[in-house]
């Protein structure tokens, strides 16, 4: 008769490290949020100190006279005569810095539109329409990104004298049509803001493709077209080293180039200092304005793509 016999080996205990309670676990994770959070705040807030600094010193100088400009440090205030720096600037020599300022709006303004509508178009056609060598021309476009805008000014030069538009405004307005960043950003919104059964209905109702263009895709392309006009905008305002390659009349310099012939004779003029100060602080007000009115525009702007 076999003896049955049982094995009284006693089972070794796990060796799995016990899992943390969930109140730690969401301890740990609120740490972890906190210091990511800190960082990010952090980073911003030396992001913001850098870039409102400058700007801080130019408003505290601009209420400067020219003797506390050189006597008081960067960031105190003097006797306050911005109200009269303002009227010399606007009233120096005929009233030049206001005939900068008008072409500045004008290249800016003007050039960006149409600009910025030609990069719509081109975007949505790269988008709705299909056609031989698409994704081959719109490499072209992207390439053209790649390429830095003072390498081209020469070239760029050569042909507007070719085409005899140097000194004029057509020497900086005809080159800012050309804009293949923001073709691409302009594909990208058309891809997001515009539905293809919207269109295809609207061709069954007998819609041309022009119609179709002006009364659906560009209202439904408003968020991209503010955004692109943004960019075009402030690359336009910025634009100084085209202004100075194209043109020798100070009548029809930009504000920015103007300044800058102002302060090229500031160490033979002293006097010409607070002009440009002054001066350099009213230009920058159309960019703030710019940006505050239209930011419902270009923050929604931002977003196109995200979410699918």
């Amino acid at each position: 008769m076999s003896t049955l016999t049982h094995d009284t080996t006693p089972t070794p205990p796990s060796e799995t490290a016990p899992r943390p309670a969930p109140a730690e676990t969401r301890r740990r994770t609120s740490a972890h949020l906190l210091l990511s959070k800190g960082v990010v705040d952090g980073i911003l807030l030396v992001a913001a100190f850098y870039t409102l600094m400058p700007v801080s010193w130019l408003l505290f100088a601009a209420t400067k006279n020219h003797r506390d400009l050189f006597a008081t440090s960067g960031f105190s205030f003097g006797d306050f005569n911005l109200l009269a720096n303002l009227q010399r600037v606007l009233t120096f020599d005929d009233g030049i810095y206001l005939r900068w300022f008008g072409n500045s709006i004008l290249y800016s303004v003007v050039g960006s539109a149409a600009s910025t509508l030609l990069c719509v178009a081109t975007g949505y056609a790269f988008d709705k329409y299909a056609f031989r060598g698409k994704e081959k021309l719109f490499g072209v476009v992207l390439g053209g990104v790649l390429v830095p805008t003072t390498v081209i000014q020469l070239p760029m030069y050569l042909l507007a004298s070719k085409a005899g538009v140097v000194n004029t405004y057509w020497a900086l307005l005809l080159p800012a049509l050309v804009n293949p960043f923001g073709v691409y950003l302009a594909r990208v919104f058309s891809e997001g803001y515009v539905p293809n059964e919207v269109l295809e209905a609207a061709r069954v109702d007998g819609a041309g493709e022009l119609r179709l263009f002006a009364r659906i895709s560009l209202p439904m392309l408003a968020p991209g077209f503010m955004t692109i006009f943004l960019f075009s905008f402030t690359a336009s305002w910025n634009n100084f080293f085209g202004a100075l390659v194209m043109l020798n009349d100070d009548s029809l310099y930009p504000v920015n180039l103007g300044l800058f012939m102002w302060n090229s004779v500031t160490q033979q003029q002293p006097e010409y200092y607070s002009l440009v100060i002054t001066g350099s602080l009213v230009a920058v007000v159309p960019l703030i304005v710019a940006f505050v009115c239209l930011q419902r525009f270009w923050r929604s702007g931002l977003t196109a793509g995200a979410v699918k």
